[in-house]
Formats: structure tokens, sequence, C-alpha cells
């Protein structure tokens, strides 16, 4: 029988775990001695190490404290890294390519840290969307440790890591701590309801169905003259602004002809008030690997629709890749918004991991746009993230990643794998009980691609998500899951791992795989009652949506649907 999560009990898991880690009447001014403050922390004999052992101060305090600690061990760590490839001579291919994954990781997290630190520093009061930054940054730190780590015990031939494993496991116990006693200080333990029952914001089509192509082109034709003069984009509801465009044409027409050259040539560290810089990509099939770095912010990217501009490669893990490095397209630079597009890679099944996409772009947004590989296709690194409308083609942990994201009217086709295969369609990569990370499926269809249902001789069997990390956090809602979904649901990753901390739930959700009376029982599933818990993870609750999405013009529920 499946789990039933008791509406009370799950509001309070879902609102704030941290809160439920030590519970005090006491407000976070109040001064406490440092070992009180370690309490409500996740490892309160690690915490006792960092803290100045005498005196009392106030839970603010001490967060700042935490975080400065945090950002000197950061850039240590950092040049720690930089030294190690420095004598790059000495290592293999593998662990140079590894190493590369900590170097931007690391960096990532000095400014992470610094802007965290920064934002704390000014006041004790933070409210939404301030604390949400803040919340979203520390927890990204973790994910960036986490892969770093991962990259790392991946190279085989590299005897203990060159020494990294002590440093890696420090620095996670450190920002660990941060999070801990950020979210203890600066996150209530009662939020205000962020979750209605009713369409809000751009509801566009509900989520329940896919948009036609062409409303996925009326969102913008650039192809317009007139629209490209206007430097603007007609959005459903309102006028998103672009500051620049430009195009990329294989032909030579445009301004460019390769994807990789316009965003190298894109402006620095647009900060969105004045609009996007419009990367308008002409249909074609581009075989590039493309990244946008950290420094090329609020870009968005264009093409001619599904099937007709696709950018495609074929980089896998056997191959010599790191799964980070094996994307196709890559995004790390805030605001990134994508549309009409298709990101792709072929190295097929038997190549294991190699990703089409990979977001750790903070407020990045995707809308009529297919994402196309089989094992690991699109990797929602971190951050918070948005997809509408989109397809996604895969097999093993088809989505995975530790990013805060919602999925509405999307559309995942199952694909047909190797022998001996399953697929699985998310894998979820939660470490820490107090990251605000996870992954929301609302108002999609889960269903089979057109070469699995066509081979009924092949016994595939397909599951929802299995667990990644030891807090991995997936809900679906309000989606069809078709009848290739096994009854049981879900998959354990091995063992018993992480099956009483993870989070999985089940809201609402039609079609021949959606009867939930032959679940698992683990104690982490919970088939959700009532529409207040699954509120918690709609636009509104889980990205903070109605605060950036409006800008990016890309039509979104911010509740439920009904």
């Amino acid at each position: 029988m499946a789990a039933q999560c008791a509406a009370a009990l799950c509001g309070l898991l879902l609102l704030s775990f941290s809160a439920n880690l030590a519970r005090s009447d006491d407000p976070p001014s109040t001064p406490v001695s440092p070992s009180a403050a370690c309490n409500s922390t996740t490892d309160p004999t690690f915490c006792r190490s960092v803290l100045p052992p005498h005196g009392k101060d106030d839970l603010y305090t001490y967060g700042r404290f935490s975080v400065a600690e945090s950002l000197a061990g950061a850039r240590k760590f950092a040049a720690l890294v930089d030294r190690y490839l420095a004598r790059h001579r000495h290592l293999s291919p593998s662990a140079i390519a590894a190493l590369r994954d900590c170097q931007l990781m690391a960096e990532l997290n000095v400014d992470f840290l610094s802007a965290a630190g920064d934002t704390i520093k000014a006041t004790d009061t933070l409210l939404d969307p301030q604390a949400d930054d803040v919340h979203t940054l520390l927890s990204a730190i973790l994910t960036n440790q986490q892969t770093c780590l991962d990259g790392l015990q991946a190279v085989a031939t590299w005897s203990d890591r060159g020494g990294l494993d002590a440093p890696i496991a420090n620095g996670t116990k450190l920002y660990s701590l941060s999070l801990s006693l950020f979210t203890r200080a600066w996150v209530p333990t009662a939020k205000p309801p962020k979750h209605p029952s009713h369409k809000g914001g751009h509801h566009g089509h509900g989520g329940k169905r896919k948009p036609s192509a062409t409303a996925r082109r009326g969102l913008l034709d650039v192809t317009d003259d007139e629209m490209v003069r206007r430097m603007a984009i007609e959005g459903p509801e309102r006028t998103v602004a672009v500051n620049s465009v430009v195009t990329v044409d294989q032909s030579g027409a445009g301004n460019f002809t390769t994807v990789g050259d316009a965003v190298a040539a894109a402006p620095k560290n647009l900060n969105g008030n004045a609009g996007y810089h419009l990367i308008y990509v002409l249909a074609g099939v581009y075989e590039e690997n493309v990244t946008v770095p950290k420094n090329k912010k609020y870009i968005m990217m264009v093409g001619d629709g599904i099937g007709q501009t696709v950018i495609t490669g074929n980089r896998s893990v056997v191959d010599g890749w790191t799964t980070f490095q094996s994307a196709t397209f890559a995004v790390v630079g805030q605001g990134f918004v994508a549309m009409n597009m298709t990101f792709r890679n072929t190295a097929g099944p038997a190549k294991h991991q190699a990703v089409a996409l990979r977001s750790g772009a903070d407020l990045s947004a995707f809308y009529g746009c297919s994402f196309e590989a089989f094992q690991d296709t699109l990797y929602t690194h971190s951050l918070r993230q948005f997809y509408r409308g989109c397809d996604v083609y895969g097999t093993v942990d088809y989505v995975f990643g530790n990013a805060a994201v919602v999925f509405q009217g999307c559309t995942f086709y199952s694909r047909l794998p190797m022998q001996g295969q399953s697929n699985t369609v998310t894998a979820q990569g939660r470490t820490d009980p107090n990251q605000n990370t996870g992954t929301s499926i609302q108002g999609c269809a889960l269903i089979a691609a057109p070469e699995l249902s066509a081979n009924a001789a092949f016994t595939t069997l397909t599951y929802l998500g299995r667990p990644w990390k030891n807090f991995s956090r997936t809900v679906v809602m309000e989606s069809f899951i078709e009848a290739l979904v096994d009854p049981s649901g879900w998959m354990p990753w091995s063992g018993d791992f992480a099956l009483d901390t993870l989070y999985y739930a089940e809201y609402n959700n039609t079609g021949p795989g959606a009867d939930t009376s032959r679940r698992v029982t683990w104690p982490g599933y919970h088939v959700l009652g009532d529409g207040t818990d699954a509120g918690n993870f709609t636009v509104t609750s889980m990205v903070l949506g109605d605060n950036w999405l409006p800008q990016t013009g890309v039509p979104f529920t911010s509740g439920l649907l009904s």
C-alpha cells in the first residue's frame, strides 16, 4: 500500500526541513552560546569546532561568521586546484578534465559566497526574493562541491584523487554549516502561503498540453524585420525588452556562422534591466559544442523551431569527457533564455553518460525546446530553472542534477535503451536537507518514444526516478503517465540507499500509469492528497517564478493547474 502523507505533517516537511532540526521559541536575534547554536545544524560536532568557543552571539552573527569562513575556505581550495593544474604534465588527461570541472566549481563558489556574504552583512531581515536568492546560492555551493567530487571519484587511475579528498570533505562540511545557520536565522519557520490553487502569472495553455508549433513561434518571430527594428519581443501578455540583436546563419548572410562565435561576441555581465542580448539562430544543423560562460548574462537565444534549429554534438564519458563536460550545450550565465531549438547529443546509448544540455544558470528558462540523447540527456545542474512546452528524450536518468526546477507542459519520451537497461526519467541529486532544490514535473506527459512503442518484444522497465543522492527530491503532479511506467513507480539506486531520506511524491496524475495502489512503500515516498502540500512545488514556491519569469516572455502557471 502506498504511503500517505498527512496534510499537517507534509506541510511541516515541505516548508522547512531545517526548521525541524531544532525548534526554538527564541528569535534568531537572541544571544545563545555557540554550542546551543550548533544544535540546530546538521553536524553539531563540526559546528562547535568552527564557531568561536567563548561568549554569546545571536544566530545572525554566527551565520555571517560561518559564511566568511566558507568564503576563505573556497578561496584556498580554488588556489589548491590551480596549483594542481599548473603541474598538469604529471596528470592523466582524465584527471585534468576532472580538475578543470573543479576549477570552475571553485570559482563559482567564491562568487556565490561573496554575493551571499554581502547580502547578509547588510541586514538581519531578509524577505523574498533576497532570502530565496541567498538560500539558492548557499544550496548551489554544495552542489558545485559535489560535482567536483563526483568527477574526481571517476578518475580511477589518479590515486586518492591527488590528495584533494580531505579538502573537499572539509569544505562540504563548512558549506553545509553555513546553509544550516542561514536557514535557521534568515528563513522563517512558517512562511506565508505561496501556492495559489488557481492559474496565475502567464497562464498560457494551462500546462496540460504542449503549445502548437504556431504558438511557439508566435512568441517571437525574429524573421520579421519590423520586430528586429523594434528590438522587442511581443509575448502573450507583455513586451520583453531586447537591447541588441544578432543573427547566426550558416550561409554567411548573418552576423555569425556559428553559435559559439555569437556567444563569444556577446556583451559581458548584462544585468537584465536594459533587456536581453538576442541571438537569433536560423534553421540549420550546427555541429558544435557551445558554452555560455558565467560572464555572459541575460542572453536570449531563439531558433526557427524544434528540428529546424539544431545544435548537436557527440561527447561522452566513454570517449574521455567528464559527464559535466560532455554537454553539447552548456550554460552558466545568469538569465539565459532559449526558445524554439533542439539540443542533441548523438553519442548513443553505448557511450553511457552523454549530455545534450547542461544548465547551471540561475533564472534560466527554456520554451518550446527539445533535448535529445539517451543516458543523462538534460543536466539541470544547479540554481533556479524553468521549462515550458519542451520535449525531453532519453533512457537512463535522463533528467538529472540538483537545481530547483519546474517543468510545465513538457513531454518526457522514454526511448529504447540498451539490452538489460531500465529507463529512469529522473535522478535528482539533493545532498543536504537544507537545500531548496528539487525537480517538479507539473502538467506534463510521460510517454514512450516511437522506437520504444514499436518494439513490443523488447521488455523495458520504466520508472519515474531513482535517488542519485541522499536527499533526492522529485514530485510528479497533475501529469499524464502512460502505461509504460512500472506499477512500483520508482526504482532504488542501490539497496536501501536514501529510501528513508529522499522525498518522492505524486499528486493528481492521470493515465494508465498513474495508479498509485502498487507503488513503492519507502518511508520517503508520499501520495499527496492535499493541494496545499503540492502547492509547495509550483512555480511560485519552488523557483519564486512570479518575480522573474514575466520578463522572459515565457508563459507559465503560478500555482496548481486546478
